[in-house]
């Protein structure tokens, strides 16, 4: 495990993880708050776009807009890279009052700001749990239900989850299919790392404007997070096992791009993927 350990081991299980696609859990048993506006939904900004000169020279355009949140009015930047559209920004919306117990580590929420402070809420949006990120209670949508920790499930895709109305948490196929859009999976992590905020030089190029910044994780509850501006975790919609689901891992000293298992019952960042 990684949380306040040795960061060079947790990338040597990664790289093991990716050329293996070995196992590596979430949480959460019964979770969910009910939306804050009843037919939650979001609405979309005009289209603006950037130019990206590639490597061999070409030219592409990366479109720009914006999504608000419907549910608690926040506003996101979102980003068309090939033919998906991203959030350019990871989720903030607050998850909380829902209770969360695995093995003695207690919080009254499953997604928390890093280190308790709203001002990394402001910063890196939340952490969320898996089951948190797929909605397994069925808050908005029924095709993440029943995606607690250890628990069998079998999703529906696209599944929603916590993402607003018209937008679902991507699965694995799609998180690849970006890799293939900037490159490929050995440098995505460079191009989709964001240009400042990474620690020992390890910025990225934020080539497409994704924007991914080191949010670290939430390894306990509400009582213990690591790995701010060393790593961004993002969970697919996909599980491994029981324990354990897909997510995308970033690092500050690695170029590529991660599709990792790991533990349910961490806090990783989310990131929307449009309908």
């Amino acid at each position: 495990m990684f949380f306040g350990g040795n960061m060079r081991h947790f990338w040597l299980e990664i790289l093991v993880c990716t050329m293996m696609l070995a196992a590596c859990g979430d949480d959460d048993s019964g979770f969910a708050t009910q939306p804050d506006v009843e037919g939650s939904s979001s609405s979309v900004a005009p289209m603006s776009s950037d130019s990206v000169e590639k490597n061999d020279g070409s030219v592409y355009n990366v479109d720009k807009n914006t999504l608000t949140d419907l549910r608690d009015g926040q506003i996101y930047k979102t980003v068309k890279i090939g033919t998906q559209t991203w959030m350019a920004q990871n989720l903030n919306y607050a998850y909380t009052g829902v209770p969360y117990n695995y093995f003695g580590f207690t919080s009254d929420s499953t997604s928390w700001c890093y280190n308790n402070d709203v001002a990394n809420c402001i910063k890196y949006g939340r952490l969320y749990t898996w089951a948190a990120a797929m909605d397994s209670v069925g808050s908005w949508s029924t095709n993440g239900r029943g995606c607690g920790y250890k628990k069998k499930c079998w999703p529906i895709y696209p599944v929603r989850g916590i993402c607003p109305e018209g937008w679902h948490l991507p699965d694995t196929t799609e998180w690849r299919t970006l890799f293939t859009a900037v490159g490929d999976s050995s440098t995505a992590g460079k191009i989709l790392k964001s240009s400042s905020g990474w620690n020992d030089s390890g910025n990225g190029t934020d080539a497409y404007s994704f924007s991914a910044l080191p949010a670290g994780i939430n390894c306990a509850g509400g009582s213990c997070f690591s790995d701010e501006g060393n790593v961004a975790l993002f969970w697919s919609s996909a599980e491994f096992d029981r324990d354990n689901a897909y997510c995308i891992a970033l690092s500050y000293n690695y170029d590529f791009a991660g599709l990792i298992n790991h533990n349910r019952f961490l806090g990783f960042s989310v990131r929307c993927v449009k309908d």
